[in-house]
Order: C-alpha cells, then structure tokens, then sequence
C-alpha cells in the first residue's frame, strides 16, 4: 500500500514538472516575451530592466534552473501588471473559483443522481428517451455556448438572472449551471447504465423474489454498488471543474483565477500567467492523486499495480 502511494505520489511530481517545464517553454516559443511587453517607444534602457527583472538576461538553461527552483519555493514572482506577490494575488482568486466549482458539482449530483435513476427504471420509455436526449444534448454543447446562450435567455431576455458578477445566490445561478452541465450528463449517463448492469444481475433478482419491493431493492441493493464508479468520475471531474472555470469565469465576470489567467494574457503578464497555470494544474494532478489513493482504500478488488 505504502509503495503505492509512494509511486503515484512520483507519479504527480513528474506530471508536475513536465506542466511547469512545458509551461517555460511556451512563453518563449511565441517570441521575446520582454519585446511583447514593451511599448513600441520604450527605450533601450527601459528593456534592460525589464529584461534582467525577469532574469532574462541569462542564458536559456540557466534561466530555466532559476525557474524551476524559485517554483520549489512557492515562489512565483511578482505581477508586471499589478507588482505585487503572483501567489498573492491567485490565492486572492481562488475562493471564488473553488465556490463557482463547488456549485456546479452541487447542482450536477443534485440533477444527475436522479435523472440516472429514472432513466435506467424507466428504460425503453417516452421518459428515458427523453431524458437521454437531453443528457446527451448536455454533454455535446460546448460550455462557452452554454454560458452565452443562458446569458442571452435569463439575463438579456427573461431578466431573471444578473448578467454576471459576484455577489449573491442569483449570481450564482447560471455560471454553475453552464460549468456543472458537462458533469451532469456524465454522471447520469454513467449512473444509468450501471444501474442497469446491476438491475439485470442475480442478487436483484434473488432480492425481488424474496418479495422486496422495488424502492427498496434499488436504494439498498443496487445502487449502493453502482455509487463507487460515480464516486470516482466525481473525484476525477473536481479537477476538472476548477481548471475548467477559465471559460465560464470570463463569460461571466466572475472574479476567479480563471478570469485573472485570461486578464493576465491579455495583459502580457507573463509572471501571473506562468503562475496560474502551474497552480491550477497543481490542484487538478492532487484531486487526481487523491482520488486515486481512495479508491484503492474504498474498492479492495483493486490491486496495488
């Protein structure tokens, strides 16, 4: 068991640094990222502060040793644009992002859970074809799609909804619905053929006929066994929707890391940009780590491979 975890644990190092090494790479792949950020009448003297202050005035490989080591430290520089700590100000972001994630995946089980149940009791029906269709519809739009045309219906149109900002439940509403939609489809669609999978087994059909009736046979027999490969999805997707919010924080204003990543683009800040990345793609490889280990803990058929 110890090495295992040991094993996944180098497992997400790696990852890790090839992100951050991968990530060093393309800012200098789409050209001199100091000649990008200077004005076109910025003076000789002007980008050489600029350049040493981001400690590009150093050979390729050593700035990339520099790099990696001011990253072991937590240490990611400081904004261009804002000149305070990168870390700061991402960690500043990050409630927000992780409210907005949380949300979707609320709303997601909350709408999931028992649309899969229907679905698989009622298969074959007008109610399963017509929940399948909209499961799939869900999981085929693309969520910049979905955040638009909600904005246009309940905000634009209906007036329902504000148009985006932060502030109370209703601000809430619509950027968690086109964030946890995906997640939602996925889940009901899983949900679904599990259950159905385990309905058709021997145990329910020894349960049935020793007399259980149905609501019982499915919350206490079946589904209990078909909530593990749910369990894991949903571990997995948890990272998912926080990297994921970079779409639906900038369609609607919502002040998280996802919208401080697209600003700092736009802005040619490269530090915070740098940063953003990294930290986002730190938590998506631990939510991954951490599902992986408690799963082995939850299902003892898995082996320690």
């Amino acid at each position: 068991m110890l090495s295992y975890i040991l094993r996944r644990c180098f497992y997400a190092i790696f990852v890790l640094f090839g992100v951050a090494t991968v990530v060093f790479l393309i800012t200098r792949l789409t050209g001199d990222p100091v000649a990008i950020m200077l004005t076109p009448d910025a003076t000789v003297e002007q980008e050489q502060a600029l350049r040493h202050s981001l400690g590009m005035d150093k050979p390729v490989f050593e700035q990339y040793v520099i790099y990696i080591w001011n990253l072991l430290q937590l240490n990611f520089g400081v904004s261009l644009r804002y000149g305070e700590s990168t870390l700061q100000l991402i960690m500043e972001r990050m409630p927000a992002t992780i409210q907005l994630a949380g949300a979707a995946l609320l709303f997601s089980l909350v709408v999931a859970i028992p649309a899969g149940i229907i679905s698989a009791i009622k298969r074959g029906t007008v109610i399963e074809k017509g929940l399948m269709s909209l499961i799939v519809l869900g999981q085929s739009m693309p969520v910049f799609w979905v955040g638009i045309l909600l904005v246009l219906l309940f905000s634009v149109q209906w007036r329902m909804f504000p148009t985006g900002g932060i502030g109370g439940i209703s601000h809430l509403v619509l950027p968690a619905f086109a964030l946890g939609i995906h997640l939602l489809a996925l889940v009901a669609r899983l949900l679904r053929s599990s259950l159905i999978e385990a309905l058709d087994s021997d145990y329910i059909r020894t349960a049935r006929a020793k007399g259980l009736v149905s609501r019982v046979v499915i919350s206490k027999h079946a589904l209990r066994n078909c909530l593990l490969p749910v369990i894991t999805i949903v571990g997995l997707e948890i990272g998912s929707l926080l990297g994921g919010s970079v779409v639906t924080e900038t369609v609607f204003a919502w002040p998280g890391v996802g919208q401080l990543l697209v600003q700092s683009i736009y802005n040619r800040d490269y530090p915070l940009v740098q940063g953003a990345i990294i930290i986002l793609a730190a938590i998506f490889v631990l939510v991954n780590l951490i599902v992986d280990i408690c799963y082995v803990l939850v299902d003892p058929r898995i082996q320690y491979k």
